[in-house]
């Protein structure tokens, strides 16, 4: 369940990013090339090892069984040389790997050998302070087709205008164009267009809607730079990452606190976060990494392209629009090294009990077995934060009394029962089991419960003359979204209040919809209830039992 360092791990340490997109692209140029040519051998000096009769011996001639070589950490022959043919112009283009461990003359074991992404995925886990010096190539024409097809087709249009149905009708002619201008420096980035969207707890949140083409190449650099940063980040990190998910964040929260000892939290959030990232702090981060001159400029022309509102156009010095392909990337760069491996080594060094961490994006999550570490960690937190331009937020950032002993503590004290505290859209309540056990209880936000009913109830007013069978459908995609989030053990309770309030508001909506309508009674409705919104069932499995399947120990 935990490290040596007491951090909650969902996933493995090591990353496992696949490298099927390495396949794509011949060569790497982050490790040495294996020469093809001292694999040949000439037909003649083959045939001179056989004898003249097959059956002598018992051997077979060569041209009826080929004679393959031994597996002995050499690096394999094409099968052509081996059945006595010239090589394929694909062969002779390809990087062949080793097939074993081999061994150098001083006897160290060979590094393995292997090409693409892949290969720069194994350097940077073999390499933690190596620097990439050539990454630009891996944008290859292939790699930005597939990341063209990763994007959301329903997505919303940049300032250029253009979806990705119009796009796609002469993808091929213009994404061998975009390629080009990446690699002659003609590439230009847009400006990000502002948009708006309401935050559950009141005000708006600001968007910045990329251009299309600028999406294609964020998308494919961000395939490139996840093989180096997956081998950097920390387990406790699952934010925007590949095979991590919100639920195993909470996952880890609840093991970590039911197992661990763990009596209070700093329940954290970061003021405005991805509008107040330094980009020049940035990029002295990814610098550690990336030497490459050419994939730094093309960050930074994304940095650097501003913002779009109501067709002004203003620069942008700090920040990274949310909505871009690439931010969330950026974001868990900096604060990998701004909060994780600062606060990784303040509790190695400084905490004088357990420390546990679960951290998604800018919002995580801290437990302490002792509440003196607990205050010296958050005053040095708002203190690492402000060298690099952040600061928490004064509002949702709170240190509380939670756990095991927790209830009983501030019983003695006559303090009431233990606060609450929310995280990824749930508030978490110290409990207890029938059995008279520490658990924890997690509802379904308030906020957000009250949040979703609002927008359905406006939207719902909006298509009250739309065909029944239609809001019908969409209703039962809302409503089973919801559930697939929510539907957690021991949030029974929750699903029902929301699938009951739904059912009040679509009643009501057509009762209002003609004079017929004021006739529907309930047992009618209810009829139609069945067919669209059925009965809420919980959908995951209790923390523990899913963290120990993930993690058997």
């Amino acid at each position: 369940m935990s490290n040596e360092d007491g951090e909650i791990d969902v996933a493995p340490t090591e990353s496992k990013t696949t490298g099927t997109i390495g396949n794509l692209s011949h060569g790497s140029r982050e490790t040495p090339l294996t020469s093809v040519s001292c694999m040949g051998a000439d037909r003649s000096e083959k045939a001179r090892g056989h004898k003249s009769d097959m059956h002598v011996s018992g051997e077979s001639h060569s041209f009826i069984v080929p004679k393959r070589p031994a597996n002995k950490g050499r690096v394999p022959r094409p099968a052509e040389l081996v059945e006595g043919r010239g090589l394929t112009k694909e062969n002779t283009e390809q990087l062949l790997l080793d097939r074993t461990q081999s061994r150098k003359p001083d006897g160290k074991l060979l590094e393995a050998r292997s090409r693409g992404l892949l290969g720069v995925r194994e350097a940077a886990r073999r390499g933690r302070k190596q620097k990439f010096t050539s990454l630009l190539h891996h944008l290859t024409p292939e790699l930005l087709r597939v990341s063209f097809f990763e994007l959301k087709k329903q997505a919303a249009p940049g300032i250029d205008g253009e979806r990705w149905q119009e796009y796609a009708v002469d993808f091929e002619r213009r994404i061998d164009d975009l390629h080009g201008r990446i690699h002659r420096g003609a590439y230009r980035a847009k400006p990000s267009k502002r948009s708006y969207i309401p935050k559950p707890e009141g005000g708006m949140r600001p968007l910045g809607i990329a251009a299309l083409e600028d999406k294609i190449v964020q998308q494919a650099a961000r395939t490139v730079l996840e093989c180096i940063y997956e081998q950097d980040f920390l387990g406790f990190s699952y934010g925007y990452r590949p095979r991590r998910s919100s639920h195993q964040a909470l996952d880890a929260l609840f093991v970590g606190i039911s197992r661990r000892k763990v009596d209070w939290i700093i329940d954290a959030d970061i003021r405005g976060f991805f509008d107040n990232i330094s980009h020049e702090w940035l990029m002295k981060f990814v610098e550690h990494r990336i030497a490459d001159q050419r994939m730094l400029r093309l960050m930074k022309k994304w940095l650097r392209a501003g913002v779009s509102e109501d067709g002004e156009w203003s620069p942008t010095k700090v920040g990274t629009p949310q909505g871009a392909v690439i931010s969330p990337l950026f974001a868990n760069v900096f604060l990998h090294y701004v909060l994780d491996l600062w606060m990784n080594d303040w509790r190695k060094r400084q905490a004088k009990g357990e420390v546990i961490i679960v951290r998604y994006a800018d919002d995580f999550v801290i437990g302490f077995r002792k509440e003196s570490d607990a205050r010296k960690c958050l005053a040095a937190l708002g203190e690492r934060l402000a060298k690099f331009g952040l600061e928490l937020h004064p509002e949702k950032t709170r240190l509380i009394e939670f756990g095991r002993y927790a209830e009983a503590r501030r019983a003695k004290r006559g303090d009431g029962p233990p606060e609450t505290f929310e995280f990824l859209g749930f508030t978490h309540i110290s409990g207890k089991t029938l059995g008279g056990e520490f658990t924890i209880h997690r509802r379904t936000s308030r906020k957000k419960f009250q949040a979703k009913l609002a927008e359905l109830k406006e939207t719902l007013s909006r298509r009250r003359h739309d065909d029944l069978a239609k809001v019908g459908e969409w209703l039962q995609s809302v409503y089973r979204g919801w559930c697939q989030y929510y539907a957690v053990p021991g949030n029974s309770a929750r699903l029902q209040q929301f699938r009951a309030a739904i059912q009040v508001m679509w009643l009501r909506n057509l009762q209002r919809r003609s004079q017929r309508g004021r006739r529907l009674t309930w047992a009618k409705f209810s009829k139609l209830c069945k067919r669209w919104l059925p009965t809420p069932k919980i959908l995951h499995p209790y923390p523990s039992v899913r963290f120990a399947c993930q993690h058997p120990r």
